[in-house]
């Protein structure tokens, strides 16, 4: 289970005391904007449960979004799916976290950043591979970033039907690779993306 390992270490190096645990959401499906999400935790009021957000069944992530949300400083970070084909998905990714950061309600002294690359910013940033299910700050970015871009794939079902996007989320499901042979691609689909680069 993730743990305050990792935050605690990076005070004890660093001498912060406020950090922001990011992650994103989104990076590998075919449809769809990417959706990073800053949390910074209360350290004296931590919800009980939050882990990876894969690890999590779409209620129990449900909850602990509102409870994070309730308890902690969060923001989100959107890049569309358009830009995504213009400036590539790492890219894309890391403006995200970036957005996601900025838009904290007071910038972080330090960002523990899940991955290998960490955005531009201007503040200490720490990468952490597997930080999801390592730190309980990155853990609960997992969380927010997952729930709030689910919802936005499901908005998305609404207006675009043939695709599924409620059930799939835009990731390369058989149903969603059939969909798009059907129908061509949404204006929300990544045509940079191989699969519809094929179908294009």
């Amino acid at each position: 289970m993730p743990s305050l390992f990792h935050e605690r270490a990076l005070f004890r190096r660093h001498g912060v005391s406020a950090l922001a645990g990011v992650d994103e959401a989104g990076r590998g499906a075919l449809a769809g904007p990417v959706v990073a999400a800053a949390v910074v935790l209360d350290f004296g009021s931590i919800p009980k449960g939050i882990d990876d957000s894969k690890k999590l069944t779409p209620s129990a992530r449900a909850r602990l979004n509102e409870e994070i949300c309730r308890s902690a400083l969060t923001s989100l970070g959107i890049v569309d799916a358009e830009t995504i084909d213009e400036i590539n998905i790492l890219r894309a990714s890391l403006e995200a976290m970036r957005l996601a950061v900025l838009g904290l309600e007071t910038l972080p002294q330090a960002a523990l950043i899940d991955g290998r690359d960490a955005p531009a910013l201007p503040c200490l940033c720490e990468t952490l591979t597997g930080g999801d299910g390592l730190s309980l700050s990155v853990a609960a970015a997992s969380i927010v970033a997952k729930v709030a871009r689910d919802r936005l794939m499901e908005s998305f079902s609404e207006r675009y039907p043939s695709y599924g996007f409620a059930r799939h989320k835009g990731y390369g499901t058989r149903a969603h690779r059939e969909a798009i042979a059907r129908f061509g691609a949404s204006p929300i689909h990544r045509k940079s993306f191989a699969p519809l680069r094929h179908h294009l």
